[in-house]
């Protein structure tokens, strides 16, 4: 019965932990929008694929506040500018199938995630038209997630995320859902489970590649995107704990405008907590996390606070 609750659960971390992917990024990243939000790349087991086979559906929804200073110039529209405001709501429908098979110790799943983005950009000064919209953002897609249990309580899980430039994208706009580029991102998810405690602790570290913005010529560079959690459960299915996340982009973007801002590296810094609860509807289980981010540091790219909620079921 544990195991079973457990692989539950599992399931949930998998299709979350793919989600997270459209806001604003770490760095001079063309538009200042990116793929990564600080924190929110993360979900409870993220080192685990159980050997289940299951369907899992889950709804997200991020909403996010955060502003570039007037001192800051980031690349957008075409053109280099500061002092602007982000608003952002992100929903995302995401499906996730677990294989059912073991190999040589390893279970395997897929994911694959349809997004609708609502993107409002305004400048502070008003040298660029405030712009929103509502628009369907890049599709991303796992084709393999391969865990492996290295002890009863340690876990890995490897995978490569990646993002189709399938969403709304236009290079004179400042609010674009889509980015126009292909995105690949290596990534290594490890869980640490305490039994006698009911705790867990978990990382996600990913490094993401982007090719060029045929439209524009920018290429940006790549972007380390690391994200823990500690996680206590306790009675009812209730569980509460801490995230922190660190994104830190490596090397300088080049291409089109890019010179323009020397192509300068950023970072961005975040901690807030984070509520899970897990158990059944009828016979189904469902589950659901809220987390809240705040970005208490960052240079080179939008500051602001995140705020998350994750509804999902799994169809055994």
């Amino acid at each position: 019965m544990q195991a079973r609750r457990m692989s539950t659960t599992l399931l949930a971390a998998i299709a979350c932990s793919g989600t997270f992917g459209v806001s604003l990024n770490a760095a001079a990243t063309e538009s200042g929008i990116g793929r990564p939000i600080t924190g929110m790349q993360i979900s409870p087991y993220a080192g685990v694929v159980p050997p289940t086979s299951d369907w899992i559906i889950s709804l997200n929804t991020i909403y996010y506040e955060g502003s570039v200073g007037a001192s800051k110039t980031l690349p957008i529209a075409g053109r280099v500018t500061a002092g602007l405001d982000y608003t952002i709501s992100y929903t995302l429908i995401n499906a996730v199938k677990t294989w059912g098979i073991t190999a040589g110790g390893w279970n395997f799943a897929t994911s694959f995630g349809v997004p609708l983005q609502y993107t409002d950009i305004s400048s502070f000064h008003g040298v660029l038209p405030n712009d929103h919209g509502t628009q369907f953002a890049d599709v991303f897609f796992s084709p393999v997630v391969a865990g492996y249990h290295l002890t009863k309580i340690d876990h890995i899980a490897l995978s490569v995320q990646i993002y189709a430039p399938t969403g709304a994208y236009n290079a004179n706009r400042l609010a674009n859902a889509g980015q126009n580029t292909w995105t690949f991102t290596p990534t290594i998810a490890y869980t640490h489970i305490f039994p006698a405690e009911n705790i867990e602790f978990s990382l996600n570290y990913g490094l993401e590649f982007y090719t060029p913005n045929n439209d524009t010529h920018y290429h940006n560079a790549p972007v380390s995107v690391l994200d823990v959690l500690a996680l206590k459960r306790f009675a009812g299915g209730w569980g509460a704990g801490i995230i922190g996340g660190y994104i830190q982009q490596v090397g300088n973007d080049t291409g089109g405008i890019a010179q323009l801002t020397g192509g300068s590296q950023g970072h961005a810094v975040g901690i807030g907590p984070m509520l899970t609860w897990n158990g059944k509807i009828d016979k189904t289980p469902v589950g659901a996390t809220l987390r809240w981010v705040n970005e208490f540091s960052a240079s080179n790219r939008p500051k602001g606070n995140a705020v998350e909620l994750t509804i999902n079921a799994t169809f055994q």
